[in-house]
């Protein structure tokens, strides 16, 4: 059974990275076109990639949209994580439902929603609507991330700072943000990676004027398909690879964390 399993395991893994072993390849293309297996080898679409005022500003704008996200999400998050698992009310239930809702819900009845909300407002196609949609898909992997390395603090290093005279703010950040921040960075990581390569929600509200990486190679797609595209993934792939690393390597880390209580 274990071997099944193992097996099993294998071939989703291989199934699921296929993708990456065919778009990399085609990043390198000297074709014109999209061509598998490649008869040559050329950065010219890298080149094409960074020199091009669509592709680069669309690439900035993203960058600048997901940091935005990363900050909003985590100075929302953090103390709605706090206030669910330390505190107790009545609809505590609900709200946690509420958080988690963006991520239940299709995202596609979440854009047509977000849309006519917007649409209302008149914020469509401006990057501040961007800015709160993706906040409101990043929110919910920020509030599981904190609140899961809460629950595994141990609070009577808290109670131990405090009757030794620490104040409650000397306390957090001394003793309850060392522990719990490898947890609050990987849920920074995955609030960027949300916001960076978001399409349906995008495809709703950017309009014609905050055209966002993902958007802009649906368009290209659409329109142009040449390798360029396969340049651009590879480097959205580079991007996603980056963070996985770097949460696992956080994930480590947080083991061998200690406490300094002087």
């Amino acid at each position: 059974m274990r071997a099944v399993l193992a097996g099993i395991a294998v071939v989703t893994l291989l199934f699921l990275a296929l993708p990456v072993f065919v778009v990399l390849p085609l990043s390198f293309s000297a074709s014109p076109y999209l061509e598998f297996p490649p008869a040559g080898l050329s950065l010219q679409w890298y080149a094409r990639y960074f020199e091009s005022p669509k592709w680069s500003g669309a690439t900035l704008l993203s960058v600048e949209i997901a940091l935005g996200v990363t900050a909003l999400s985590l100075l929302l998050g953090v103390p709605a994580a706090f206030s669910l698992v330390r505190a107790e009310f009545r609809g505590k239930g609900l709200l946690l439902a509420l958080f988690m809702s963006p991520i239940i819900v299709p995202y596609i009845v979440t854009a047509i929603a977000v849309y006519f909300l917007f649409a209302r407002l008149g914020f469509v196609g401006s990057p501040l609507a961007l800015l709160l949609a993706h906040t409101l898909l990043a929110l919910p992997k920020v509030v599981v991330i904190v609140a899961a390395a809460l629950k595994g603090f141990d609070r009577t290093l808290e109670r131990a700072s405090m009757s030794l005279g620490a104040g409650r703010l000397t306390t957090f950040y001394r003793v309850t943000y060392p522990s719990i921040r490898p947890g609050v960075i990987t849920a920074g990581l995955f609030a960027f990676l949300t916001s960076f390569d978001e399409l349906i929600i995008t495809m709703f509200i950017s309009g014609a004027t905050a055209v966002t990486l993902p958007k802009r190679m649906w368009d290209a797609v659409r329109l142009e398909i040449d390798p360029t595209i396969a340049a651009a993934s590879s480097l959205i792939i580079a991007i996603a690879v980056f963070i996985l690393t770097a949460t696992e390597l956080l994930r480590q880390r947080a083991g061998r964390i200690r406490i300094p209580m002087a």
